[in-house]
């Protein structure tokens, strides 16, 4: 099975790299904008003909959100139109495809975890064209699964976990939001059950369930909590004070409440889910090491 995986120097992406060295049955073709640009449409059908592709994985994004506020068309390019060109050279291929989405399709005014079925209200340029590639997709590729995940984190990258090691190590004291609600995803879990699917799809064609998922670790915390715990685990002592969202002002407005129910996903592919504290402690002994 020859799986195509775009936007593979991102954290996802190099996670998904790392890990398909174990896939021995899959033959894994990684591209990034340099190598391929998928919002050229003729380019990827040309590489996906030549590489006789058989599944494509997303994980190309825009995913600077603050940045996209003002970065609407390129935000939009690769978000919204990208996944497009993906789900129509996906059907007239007969591929099917795995894309990644976001908490930031909702809301977050929310009090219990989102499921797949509860209704979209994005306030963001980047959720807004996050929804409409995911609305594409699934309007015009059959064959597709979408995972929506939050607060992505790895090894690799830029990401929360990183800034709060360098900040903690850099500032007497830290002040981080309390009332933003959700739960990190280490990009390593999320890679792996998207692995999961694909090996299990080449050996079983019915194992391939098309639909909307979602995917976060287990449990739930506020970016002050996330921060404490990461601190905590990399023995820094800097004290962390909690604050209101609206004493830190961004361009974008974020979710107050983004936690996802992972049931269907749980339940269809019977996948675990590791705790957010379990798999944190993990990617700080890969950062040590």
């Amino acid at each position: 099975m020859n799986i195509l995986v775009t936007g593979s120097n991102g954290q996802l992406g190099s996670e998904i790299r790392e890990l398909s060295s174990e896939y021995t049955g899959l033959n894994f073709f990684f591209t990034d904008v340099d190598t391929l640009d998928i919002c050229d449409k003729v380019a990827l059908n040309t590489y996906v003909k030549n590489n006789n592709i058989n599944l494509i994985i997303n994980c190309a994004a825009y995913t600077a959100v603050d940045k996209a506020e003002d970065d609407v068309e390129l935000c939009e390019k690769i978000n919204t139109f990208a996944v497009k060109n993906i789900a129509e050279v996906a059907k007239e291929n007969k591929l099917k495809v795995i894309h990644v989405s976001t908490d930031y399709v909702f809301d977050g005014t929310a009090h219990v975890p989102y499921t797949e079925d509860c209704k979209t209200n994005p306030t963001s340029v980047y959720g807004k064209t996050k929804l409409a590639g995911e609305k594409a997709l699934m309007s015009t590729n059959k064959k597709s699964i979408v995972i929506r995940t939050a607060w992505l984190y790895s090894a690799y990258g830029n990401n929360f976990v990183k800034t709060m090691l360098r900040l903690g190590k850099e500032k007497d004291s830290l002040n981080v939001i309390f009332d933003q609600v959700g739960t990190p995803t280490y990009a390593r879990d999320l890679a792996k059950t998207i692995l999961y699917i694909t090996d299990n799809t080449s050996v079983n064609v019915d194992f391939f369930q098309p639909g909307i998922y979602h995917f976060s670790n287990e449990g739930v915390c506020s970016w002050y909590d996330f921060t404490v715990a990461i601190l905590r685990h990399a023995g820094i002592k800097t004290p962390v004070y909690p604050i209101e969202t609206k004493d830190y002002p961004t361009k974008a407005t974020r979710p107050h409440y983004s936690v996802l129910n992972k049931s269907k996903i749980k339940n269809t592919f019977n996948v675990e889910i590791p705790h957010w504290e379990n798999s944190l402690v993990d990617v700080l002994k890969r950062l040590k090491g």
